[in-house]
């Protein structure tokens, strides 16, 4: 890991810019940091870095001033700054033609669209991790938030550092999750967004049901898919607050 910039944000947070060998990060720490503190990682859509940065560092700078916790996020295959893929090229434009049309978004594209994504991105978080929990002023334990949901479904199943996951149930996900989705037992919070007009409000239960957590629970509200009221941003923190210290 090597840091390649870093600014104060309010004089509670140090933002630091990071690369992972290609790959672009972002760590967020309370200032003083007087102990080693909790670590959440913020996933996001495939959006890039960039356009993402605002609700990333919102939601991080919130978690470090407000709650003393570490955030990291990292960017995603095939976005930002990094190289395409044909495959994940083709996927989007088969899924802009679908939706565009009216039609409905077939298991194919689904499928074509997430599962390379999970198969590239975890082992990259995963890597990650492993960086930030080598730095003295980050001891775990870690949570996870945000983002692809079948990307934090992969991540909760494989990966034991990882003992609180917070996901918003706003993405199109492939079959063969539900399966793993089985596998995850860790505390879960879920948010759905009731009129998500890009996503199907019955697969989105039908995955909440399918979790193995003894302990999980679903916040549904009424409105879009960039409608999430803005109290949930403190039940999530409140969620890890309960699990992270």
């Amino acid at each position: 890991m090597h840091f390649t910039s870093e600014q104060r944000l309010d004089d509670a947070v140090l933002e630091r810019e990071f690369t992972l060998g290609e790959i672009p990060g972002i760590l967020w720490t309370p200032v003083p940091a007087t102990a080693p503190v909790p670590l959440i990682l913020i996933g996001h859509p495939p959006l890039g870095l960039g356009r993402m940065y605002p609700r990333l560092a919102g939601r991080a700078r919130h978690y470090a001033s407000e709650y003393g916790f570490a955030a990291a996020t990292i960017e995603l295959p095939g976005s930002g700054e990094r190289p395409r893929w044909a495959a994940a090229e083709q996927a989007r434009a088969d899924l802009r033609r679908v939706m565009e049309a009216g039609d409905p978004v077939g298991d194919e594209i689904v499928d074509a669209l997430i599962l390379p994504l999970v198969e590239r991105a975890v082992p990259e978080w995963r890597s990650a991790l492993d960086s930030l929990l080598s730095l003295p002023e980050i001891d775990g334990p870690v949570g996870y938030e945000g983002g692809v949901i079948s990307i934090g479904v992969r991540l909760a199943a494989v990966e034991p550092r990882i003992v609180a996951a917070g996901f918003f149930a706003g993405s199109l996900v492939p079959a063969a999750m539900f399966e793993e989705a089985r596998q995850v037992t860790i505390p879960l919070h879920v948010l759905l967004q009731w009129d998500d007009e890009g996503n199907d409000r019955q697969a989105a239960l039908n995955l909440f049901d399918a979790f193995g957590s003894k302990e999980k629970t679903l916040h549904a509200n009424l409105g879009g898919h960039t409608g999430v009221p803005q109290f949930e941003l403190d039940t999530g923190a409140r969620f890890f607050a309960r699990h992270l210290k």
